[in-house]
């Protein structure tokens, strides 16, 4: 299965979030989301905004001050 993948990387609170949201709008349901991020504030972030809109966080990593994030698609809209 593919996935597209975000490069968020220098961007601050809220906006890797705001930006993600964009992307998963214009997605199909089961389709995943790549996110990279180097603000340590966006692995609270995602959990939350995950956890509020169904959306799935597949699971998330950190590497050399990069945080990587895989979402998939909520179903439904």
């Amino acid at each position: 299965m593919s996935e597209t993948v975000l490069d968020l990387k220098d961007l601050v609170c809220p906006l890797p979030v705001l930006r993600a949201n964009r992307a998963l709008r214009t997605m199909l349901a089961g389709e995943r989301l790549r996110v990279l991020a180097t603000d340590a504030a966006s692995v609270a972030d995602f959990q939350s905004y995950c956890r509020e809109t169904g959306h799935v966080l597949v699971a998330w990593s950190e590497e050399a001050g990069v945080y990587s994030f895989s979402i998939k698609r909520r179903s439904g809209d």
